[in-house]
């Protein structure tokens, strides 16, 4: 079988995948957000951090929980990570630097997951389990509470009420996420991924010395930093670790993890507005660029260039043989059209046009699908710019799914599609400008410049990912990428919701003759296009010095 074809055939093998999955796990976290009853240990929960989940919530108090959760969050992940010297189970390794301690707290509060430092030589068990891994399920469980609001907030009328955050939060992990991942852990574990608590140990002889690895609780981790497309790994390798991802159908498998709950949100979404065929269409839209992407980045990598390129089938330096390129091609675009950051390859080693694609797929915001509820709420504040250009193309008040879009609605959307291009943008000019930052760049020339946008673009978008050949590990990097993860989560955050409680606020309007049928072909083709449009537009100069002029060099 040629490795084209086998790319294809593990392709449509995903998409049929996810196509079963979809009916039923996104009506039932419908029904998990709809739910009138609280299970027991969801009870024992609410009265532990004193919140009473039947408590409606308008628009301010719902950011107030979120912003409140965050921080406590980012508070205990910074302490543990500086007491971890003298914490058990941490296999000999010293307290984190203050500046890294900031970095990882806030990555992993932010479900952004970057890490500057190498996960089996700097992170005891009770680190990785305690800390890590807890927020793992909490930041992928605020950013579907987030999208729920929004939601509802297009599913409620005359009210400004949007639920109860806590509820959310709390019903999203022990509903959702921790049966998902238990199941995930346990199909990893049966396939060779690894799940102890064994400490360092010496493994064979090389040259003359030996190599050492530490062990862990992994597939637990594992299926949670997939299913909640965190995508901070155990080891540095991350999901090129064999330890972490042995085989190809466990690569398949954690593909299809970090897809099926952003795709199947679609469905919930259109269950809770009334309308599955409005859920269909935003699965339309999120589904043609995830294909067309992956297609580009198949034939970017497929290209034979050279001997070299034509012995090896394609571009296969910095890609696992057990995979291929077909594999690490899918890969590559699900993780960084979702929030993931996962990767089984290194992205500076692809094509220059495919890390392009990669950079590009969360440039638009990762809303294709995105993360866990972040691609939605994405998606759904695209929706709104859509429908506000037809309405000016045709001369009508724009509207969607009932509400009017008027002039506090497209702010509101207008900010949140603004925020994160400035921040991705910003802090690459200041590293670029200055003389230290430079310093930490493996590469010169284009491909060095792609180092410092890919980074700052991962982090404001929340992704985690990395180019591989940039040393982040410095005060700069460590400071600015934080800097960059919790603004470039949380001020979505606010605007978003601040749209939820204006949306909920309104009396729906009849559908007309006039009325934009958003269900339909023509506005999820308008979607796309407004998407790739908007983002071209934002990020086309940047792209242009880096990815592309690489790519048209080579």
């Amino acid at each position: 079988m040629g490795s084209v074809l086998a790319g294809v055939l593990q392709l449509l093998a995903l998409i049929g995948a996810l196509a079963l999955a979809h009916v039923p796990l996104g009506t039932y976290m419908a029904r998990v957000y709809s739910a009138d009853r609280h299970w027991r240990i969801e009870k024992w929960i609410y009265r532990c951090v004193g919140a009473d989940p039947d408590t409606q919530m308008r628009w301010p108090a719902y950011l107030r929980g979120v912003l409140a959760f965050s921080a406590v969050s980012v508070l205990f992940l910074y302490l543990i990570q500086r007491l971890q010297g003298v914490l058990p189970l941490s296999l000999g390794f010293k307290a984190i630097d203050p500046d890294q301690a900031f970095n990882t707290a806030v990555s992993f509060v932010t479900n952004t997951n970057w890490q500057s430092y190498y996960g089996e030589q700097a992170m005891g068990h009770v680190v990785q389990t305690a800390g890590l891994a807890v927020q793992n399920f909490v930041s992928a469980a605020v950013g579907m509470a987030v999208a729920v609001a929004l939601v509802r907030g297009f599913a409620r009328s005359r009210t400004g009420e949007l639920g109860n955050f806590w509820a959310d939060m709390v019903r999203g992990v022990t509903r959702v996420l921790l049966p998902g991942a238990f199941v995930a852990a346990l199909v990893l574990v049966a396939c060779g991924v690894i799940q102890n608590f064994s400490g360092i140990h010496e493994v064979g002889q090389f040259m003359g010395g030996s190599q050492q690895w530490n062990g862990g609780a992994v597939a637990s981790q594992e299926a949670i930093k997939e299913l909640g497309t965190n995508g901070g790994g155990y080891f540095n390798a991350n999901s090129a670790h064999p330890f972490e991802n042995p085989t190809p159908f466990t690569n398949l498998f954690e593909i299809f993890l970090l897809l099926v709950i952003p795709f199947s949100l679609t469905r919930t979404f259109g269950v809770m507005v009334g309308s599955v065929k409005q859920g269909y269409a935003i699965l339309a839209t999120m589904a043609s660029i995830w294909v067309g992407f992956v297609a580009l980045m198949m034939w970017t990598e497929f290209a034979h260039h050279g001997p070299a390129l034509q012995l090896a089938g394609g571009a296969m330096e910095g890609k696992e043989v057990r995979f291929g390129v077909g594999s690490s091609s899918i890969f590559a675009v699900s993780t960084t059209l979702t929030s993931t950051g996962a990767v089984d390859s290194f992205h500076s080693s692809f094509t220059g046009l495919g890390g392009g694609i990669a950079m590009l797929g969360m440039m638009l915001g990762e809303i294709a699908p995105g993360g866990t509820g972040s691609g939605l709420y994405g998606m759904l504040v695209m929706a709104i710019i859509a429908v506000f250009i037809a309405g000016l193309m045709v001369g009508r008040t724009p509207e969607y799914l009932g509400r009017k879009i008027g002039t506090r609605e497209i702010k509101l959307a207008a900010c949140y599609i603004l925020i994160t291009p400035a921040l991705v943008l910003v802090f690459t000019a200041a590293a670029m400008a200055l003389p230290t930052p430079a310093h930490s760049m493996t590469n010169s020339g284009a491909h060095g410049f792609s180092e410092i946008l890919y980074a700052y673009t991962s982090a404001a978008n929340n992704n985690g990912s990395a180019f591989a050949g940039l040393n982040a590990d410095t005060h700069w990097f460590n400071t600015t990428l934080g800097l960059a993860m919790v603004l470039g989560r949380f001020l979505p955050m606010v605007f978003v919701l601040a749209l939820a409680g204006s949306l909920a606020e309104q009396q729906p309007v009849p559908v007309t003759a006039g009325t934009l049928r958003t269900e339909k072909p023509l506005f999820t083709g308008l979607l796309v296009g407004a998407i790739l449009i908007i983002t071209g537009l934002t990020y086309f100069p940047a792209l242009a010095l880096g990815p592309l002029a690489e790519g048209l060099a080579s």
